[in-house]
């Protein structure tokens, strides 16, 4: 990845939606030059353009973060299985306390503590859990790339 890979990537997080026409003009390359690069970028996996969904403004009423504890030996299986659950957002192995970090979408408490008991609890190797209920969202984005670069990358 070069500088102009760094400069499509945080044009791109800025507006996901932005035309290869319009990021070659900001960055002085061509539209076949950005699509050829941001296709490159969506092939390789380091970038995938979605949209970000502010979950309140949206109905899920009891998106949530749970901390959870799982057994040594089924940390893998547990963060495959923990995975394929559709209210999961995101999902991190962390060091610390815990080991897994999960972003839970869901629609209200009931559906909240159902996930909890009846999924989350079951996956073999959990052992705990802590949850806490996110009341409202203050910033929803990614920060941009160039942020964090050395000038000369």
């Amino acid at each position: 990845m070069d500088r102009l890979d760094y400069e499509i990537l945080a044009l791109l997080q800025q507006d996901g939606r932005r035309s290869f026409t319009e990021i070659g003009k900001v960055v002085g390359f061509s539209e076949g030059t950005i699509r050829k690069r941001v296709t490159r970028l969506v092939d390789d996996g380091v970038i995938r353009i979605i949209g970000l969904v502010d979950p309140h403004l949206v109905g899920f009423d009891a998106p949530a973060i749970i901390q959870v504890s799982v057994t040594p030996p089924h940390l893998e299986e547990a963060a495959q299985a923990i995975a394929q659950f559709p209210e999961v957002s995101y999902l991190l192995m962390v060091s610390g306390e815990f080991d897994l970090i999960v972003e839970v979408r869901c629609q209200n408490r009931e559906h909240l503590a159902s996930f909890i008991r009846d999924d989350l609890q079951r996956v073999a190797g959990v052992q705990r859990t802590v949850s806490s209920l996110v009341l409202h969202t203050y910033k929803l984005a990614e920060p941009s790339i160039l942020d964090f670069m050395d000038e000369e990358a």
